[in-house]
């Protein structure tokens, strides 16, 4: 993929009008429901990234997988393992965590936490979310593992089951170090990770614009510009050092679309901002989430056979979804399989059938079609016990 990499320092301005010089004339590979399709689109970013949240599509992509320093996007794989401890019981919202003597030289953004400090789990997560609190991150990784090189082995464990390949943590607070690096792809892996198992939770502090600690004393102000200024966004997480330059992970939701951008190497603040919205822009602008309707019948009861019941409803709970390009809507046809008899016994949500989204004739999602009770086998002793109760009933 050629990809037009600008060095020079931008202002929020300057880039803007480059940015859409960009869309006019500029020229990148994109894939969207697996085929390679080209956008005119640029980025001064050394790494661009956006996919559907629900359904993890892949809408556009730049040096995707280069190594880069994270800075704090680091914090994303924190919040895994600290929403990991409050499902395990080991954290709970309003217990009080002490700041240990390591845990208050850690500088950068923070909270200025005093060596034993005591504060609620609940407000050290508000200043790890909304003010990237360095000092927040160490007092989590200490309560959960006592060290943080113990909590940063959990990092880079997590790291393997989530299948990111190109990441690799060395400090729980994302510092420049040798070693400690990650992709745009992994990052977003990471933001999924967290909004589809724990977005309502995360949301009520990264939408946070302002707020405060210890009884007003201590101000915050969230670090992510795109809370207050981009509508729909619902997070996620910033990160500046000198080696990783200005990032941004953005997740935003329009119209039952969710969406997750990724912004890495960028030269200034502004242009990190600047270029996520227009990342977002063009993930709204130009798909959607398509979900079929069930055709006439599809739902009619199908025939059970040696069933104690003659038939049995069958139900779709979920149905299939893809994510297309808007004009694509036309090419979309629902199909639906269902056999012309089952065979009992059948067990309550046993898949029977199928519902499969088409495009272009081409299957690009299905999901299961299931009975909706319990239908047992008719055996020899239940027939005969049905036809005495019959004959009883005629007499």
């Amino acid at each position: 993929m050629k990809i037009k990499h600008i060095t020079k320092k931008l202002g929020s301005r300057f880039c803007s009008v480059l940015l859409i010089a960009a869309l006019l004339l500029g020229n990148l590979s994109v894939f969207a429901d697996g085929e390679k399709r080209e956008v005119a689109m640029s980025y001064t970013a050394k790494a661009a990234y956006l996919i559907e949240q629900d359904t993890g599509t892949v809408l556009f992509e730049q040096n995707s997988t280069q190594e880069l320093a994270p800075a704090s996007l680091t914090k994303l794989m924190d919040l895994i393992l600290i929403y990991e401890a409050f499902d395990e019981g080991v954290l709970t919202p309003g217990q009080k965590l002490t700041c240990s003597s390591y845990a208050k030289t850690m500088g950068g953004s923070e909270i200025w936490l005093k060596e034993g400090e005591q504060m609620t789990v609940e407000d050290l997560l508000k200043a790890l979310i909304v003010a990237s609190a360095n000092d927040a991150a160490v007092v989590f990784a200490e309560a959960i593992a006592v060290t943080e090189e113990a909590f940063v082995e959990k990092m880079n464990q997590k790291a393997q089951e989530l299948g990111l390949v190109n990441t690799h943590f060395v400090n729980c607070t994302g510092f420049d170090e040798e070693g400690h690096y990650t992709c745009a792809q992994d990052v977003a892996t990471m933001a999924r990770e967290l909004m589809t198992k724990h977005g309502e939770e995360i949301t009520k502090y990264s939408t946070i614009w302002m707020d405060s600690l210890r009884n007003g004393e201590t101000e915050l102000v969230n670090t992510n510009r795109l809370v207050r200024f981009y509508d729909g966004t619902t997070g996620l997480k910033t990160g500046t050092t000198d080696a990783a330059g200005h990032c941004l992970c953005a997740t935003a939701t329009r119209n039952g679309m969710s969406l997750i951008s990724v912004i890495m190497g960028c030269q200034s603040s502004d242009a990190r901002f600047e270029e996520s919205k227009q990342l977002l822009d063009y993930g709204f602008s130009s798909f959607m989430i398509y979900e079929g309707e069930l055709t006439e019948g599809a739902l009619d009861p199908i025939k059970v056979v040696r069933g104690e019941k003659t038939e049995v409803v069958p139900q779709a709970q979920t149905m299939p979804k893809a994510v297309i390009r808007k004009e694509e809507a036309e090419q979309m046809q629902v199909s639906v399989e269902r056999p012309e008899q089952v065979e009992a016994p059948l067990e309550q949500g046993q898949q029977i059938g199928s519902v499969v989204l088409l495009k272009n004739g081409q299957e690009v999602s299905r999901e299961p079609l299931t009975a909706t009770e319990v239908v047992g086998e008719l055996t020899f002793g239940k027939s005969l016990r049905l036809l005495c109760r019959s004959l009883v009933t005629m007499q």
